[in-house]
C-alpha cells in the first residue's frame, strides 16, 4: 500500500539543499485566476544555468520568472487548416512544453490549423506530438491534459493522431499524488515528492482536479519515439541510455518502474529526467549522436530546457524588462543535430507548435 502525505514513518530529517516549507498558497482555495502564479513566491536561484555536481531536484529546477498576467494571444478566426497530402501519412507537428498555459496552447494549435474555433480537431490525417510537461507553473495544467486526451480521440477518428511523451513534470505530479510526504533518498539528504512539486511550480488547483483517469494516462506515456527520422524526447539529456538500448526497452523499463510504485525508484527516474543541457556545450553534438546511434533518427527534438536558457538570454526577474525573452521559433544547435522546442512560455516567451521537418 502506498503511503500518502502524512503517512510516512517518523524519520530524522537530514540537511537538504533547501529547507522545504509549504508556501502559503497551498492552504488557499482554488482554482486560481489565470493571471495568478503562486509558484512565484519562492526567490529565484542565484545562478540557474549552473547545476552542482550530482544535481538533485531538492532545489528548484529553474526559477519561476514572474511573467505578469497570462499572455493573451490574438488568433485569426480564419486560420488555415493544416495541409493534407494526397496520399500517405499527414503532416507532422510537435509541441513544446505547455506548463498549464491552456489559452496559449489553444491559440497556437488554432494558428497552425490543427483545431477549429470550437477547439476540436480539424486537421484530418495530421500527426501531432506533445513533448511533455503539461502541468505546473501555469494556471490550468489539468485543462491542458483534458484537451490533449480529447484531441487524441478526435484525431484518431479522423485518421490522424495526437500523442504525448512523458516529461519530468508528469513524473513529479504522479509522485506528489502517490507518495506525498513519504521520504525518498535524494542524494542531498531527505526529500519528498510533495516538497519538490511545490518548489517547482505545483498548483493546488491542478492537484484538486487530478483524477484517476489523468493519473492512468500519464503513467502510460512513452518516453521516447522516432518519427520520420526525428528522435522525440522530453529532456535534453543522455539519461535515457540508462533505461535500455532500444526505444521499446526504454519505454517498457520506465513504465515498469512507475508500475512498481516504489518511491525511491520513481524519484531516481524523476531526478534523471530533470537533467539538462547535455547537448549545449562542448561535446554536445557527440551526446546527441550517442542517442541517435542507439535509438535511430537523424535529429533529436526535445523540450525541457527553455530556449532562452540554452542561449543564455533570460528575462528580467525584477520586473523592469516587461518584454521578456524574444523567441521566434525552435532553436537548432549541436551541429544541427538537435532542435529545442521549449519556447519559454513560463517566462513570457512563446509556446511553440512546429511542423517538421524544419526547412534548414
Amino acid at each position: 500500500m502506498t503511503q500518502g502525505a502524512g503517512q510516512g514513518p517518523e524519520v530524522e530529517r537530514t540537511a537538504t539543499v533547501r529547507d522545504f516549507r509549504v508556501p502559503a498558497y497551498v492552504h488557499e482555495t482554488g482554482p486560481y485566476a489565470h493571471n495568478t502564479h503562486p509558484g512565484n513566491a519562492a526567490p529565484p536561484l542565484e545562478d540557474p544555468l549552473e547545476q552542482p555536481e550530482g544535481y538533485t531536484p531538492t532545489q528548484r529546477d529553474l526559477p519561476v520568472i514572474n511573467r505578469g498576467d497570462t499572455l493573451q494571444v490574438t488568433v485569426d478566426p480564419a486560420a488555415v487548416q493544416a495541409p493534407q497530402p494526397a496520399t500517405g501519412p499527414g503532416p507532422l507537428f510537435v509541441v513544446g512544453d505547455v506548463h498549464g498555459y491552456l489559452d496559449e496552447l489553444v491559440a497556437a494549435l488554432r494558428e497552425k490549423g490543427l483545431i477549429d474555433a470550437a477547439g476540436h480537431w480539424c486537421a484530418g490525417t495530421a500527426r501531432l506530438w506533445f513533448l511533455g510537461d503539461f502541468t505546473d507553473r501555469g494556471p490550468d495544467g489539468i485543462g491542458v491534459i483534458d484537451l490533449v486526451m480529447r484531441l487524441s480521440a478526435e484525431a484518431a477518428a479522423a485518421g490522424g493522431y495526437c500523442k504525448a511523451l512523458m516529461g519530468n513534470h508528469e513524473l513529479l505530479l504522479l509522485g506528489a499524488k502517490r507518495f506525498g510526504d513519504t521520504p525518498v533518498n535524494s542524494g542531498a539528504g531527505t526529500a519528498t515528492f510533495q516538497a519538490a512539486w511545490l518548489l517547482n511550480g505545483g498548483q493546488k488547483s491542478d492537484m484538486d482536479r487530478l483524477q484517476d483517469h489523468h493519473l492512468q494516462w500519464m503513467a502510460r506515456l512513452d518516453a521516447v519515439e522516432e518519427v520520420d527520422g526525428h528522435l522525440l524526447v522530453h529532456s535534453d539529456t543522455t539519461a535515457y541510455l540508462d533505461y535500455g538500448d532500444s526505444i521499446e526497452a526504454v519505454n517498457d523499463t520506465i513504465r515498469e518502474t512507475i508500475t512498481r510504485n516504489d518511491a525511491d525508484e520513481v524519484w531516481d527516474l524523476f531526478r534523471k529526467f530533470t537533467k539538462r543541457f547535455s547537448f549545449r556545450d562542448e561535446g554536445g553534438a557527440d551526446a546527441v549522436r550517442s542517442l541517435l546511434d542507439t535509438y535511430g533518427g537523424t535529429r533529436i527534438v526535445h523540450g525541457h530546457s527553455p530556449i532562452p536558457y540554452l542561449l543564455g538570454e533570460v528575462g528580467s526577474e525584477d520586473g523592469e524588462d516587461t518584454a521578456g525573452p524574444v523567441v521566434e521559433g525552435p532553436h537548432v544547435y549541436a551541429d544541427g543535430l538537435a532542435i529545442a522546442m521549449d519556447g519559454g512560455v513560463t517566462m513570457a516567451g512563446k509556446l511553440l507548435v512546429q511542423q517538421l521537418p524544419l526547412a534548414v
